[in-house]
């Protein structure tokens, strides 16, 4: 892909994009691909090169620099995804303390202030919370792709990271079932193999981790799907949205021509509840928008235009064309001329406490909620926070990798608890059937939030993993 180019609001010191990223050198730089001579043994083996294996990999390598570290990803060309594009102030947080803050520079990304939420013909806004200076935290949205690949290119800066471009076939495991490290193979010649050993192995490879059954064999159910689609339009032209952190937090924007962006409060996430299931909508740039159409249930029509067909009927019901005249125009020419629909499905995988010596599990690959909430890559981030905290204590004995190891299961429960509890919680209120229970507790729910205060700043602490 082509890096956005330099836009003025990277001179706005509350951008998220505000100053030069320190690694763009290594955006495209090359990783090395499978041989023969690749060393036999690391200290430390990282399974995957998304926002959770690059951001791990690149922290030992920050904390450890006379320890070697392999990282093995199939594919290092830019990934294409329709979730992980929305990162919540926790996140933001956590990538402040690896090292990695200004991450979001140079791929256009925008700032997220807070929720947009309608529902019965009727509109809230949740704010994030107030920091203790009195200014309001703040998340980011982007494209997905171009995050990762800002992630990798500060792990090819480091001299002690080998990226590598190679399948991970199998755990290598001694008589006692420890984990020794992995077997890697050519990418398009798995026949082709090399067995590389190392201290710890870290299971990093997402949410469809091929590695998940040997910790935790329990089949997975789906929830539901998420459809996505791509809404492109102009920039939003009000200047008040520019002005800072507070930017969007009080205006509702009036879009009056198609071509100007159609949310109702731009540098926002909006809900919008009355679809067949939840709609998220959220800018991953100045002139694009993700539209997500959650539909319930472990799965879809299997006829495409019936498909298109059950996500325009939620994409219409949710965004009415009497109160959303142009969002309505837009979601629907969108749905209609997109040449196919996107799907993924949406699934809960509870964290299973990891009793594998020599190897840990990070991330999707270890704990995966209904993306709902947007908390996927805020929890795994902090994984990575209390993990590389708990092994810079420890004496390399296998004894204390069992005590760091242990801890951090201890540390990350309380977030990834409320998180994981929310995101399950709130898509089982918002996408269940029309019953009447269920009604009720949807309009006190939001009759609730819409109190603001206290009423709203604690929901927002937790939704932002704050």
């Amino acid at each position: 892909m082509t890096v956005p180019e330099y836009s003025p609001l990277d001179e706005n010191e509350d951008w998220p994009t505000h100053g030069e990223y320190e690694y763009t050198r290594f955006y495209h730089t090359k990783a090395r691909e499978f041989s023969e001579h690749l060393p036999p043994s690391f200290d430390y083996i990282v399974i995957g090169a998304g926002p959770i294996g690059a951001a791990l990999a690149f922290k030992l390598a920050l904390d450890h620099p006379t320890q070697q570290i392999l990282i093995v990803e199939q594919n290092w060309d830019e990934p294409d995804r329709i979730v992980g594009e929305l990162m919540q102030p926790a996140g933001c947080q956590a990538l402040e303390l690896l090292g990695l803050g200004r991450v979001f520079s140079g791929i256009g990304a925008v700032p997220v202030h807070g929720y947009y939420i309608a529902y019965g013909g009727k509109q809230l806004y949740v704010p994030y919370p107030l920091k203790p200076n009195g200014k309001p935290f703040r998340g980011v949205s982007f494209h997905h792709g171009r995050l990762v690949m800002n992630l990798r290119a500060a792990c090819k800066s480091m001299s002690n990271i080998t990226c590598l471009e190679a399948s991970a076939v199998e755990l290598i495991r001694d008589s006692g079932e420890s984990v020794r490290g992995v077997c890697v193979a050519m990418r398009d010649n798995q026949k082709v193999q090399k067995k590389v050993t190392a201290r710890i192995t870290f299971v990093c490879d997402g949410i469809s981790s091929q590695f998940r059954k040997v910790l935790n064999p329990e089949p997975v159910d789906l929830i539901s799907h998420f459809c996505g689609l791509v809404l492109e339009h102009e920039p939003v032209a009000t200047a008040d949205y520019f002005t800072g952190p507070a930017g969007a937090t009080h205006l509702r924007a009036d879009p009056l021509t198609q071509k100007e962006n159609p949310l109702p409060m731009p540098h926002n996430g909006h809900v919008l509840l009355d679809g067949v299931g939840p709609v998220l909508l959220y800018q991953m740039s100045e002139r694009e928008t993700r539209i997500l159409a959650d539909i319930p249930g472990p799965s879809l029509p299997s006829d495409g235009t019936q498909l298109r067909a059950l996500v325009r009927d939620s994409l219409s019901r949710a965004a009415p064309k009497h109160l959303y005249p142009v969002l309505h125009s837009r979601l629907m020419d969108a749905v209609d001329g997109a040449q196919r629909l996107r799907c993924i499905g949406s699934k809960f995988i509870p964290a299973t406490a990891n009793r594998i010596p020599g190897a840990l599990w990070i991330g999707d690959a270890l704990n995966v909620r209904h993306p709902l909430t947007g908390g996927g890559m805020t929890i795994g981030l902090w994984d990575v926070v209390h993990l590389c905290q708990q092994i810079a204590k420890e004496d390399r004995s296998p004894r204390a990798l069992s005590r760091a190891t242990a801890q951090w299961q201890w540390d990350r429960r309380s977030r990834a608890l409320v998180v994981n509890t929310l995101s399950v919680a709130l898509h089982a209120l918002f996408a269940a059937a029309d019953s009447p229970d269920m009604c009720l507790l949807r309009e006190a729910c939001f009759n609730y939030l819409s109190r603001g205060s206290f009423y709203t700043m604690h929901p927002s602490g937790f939704l932002s993993g704050l």
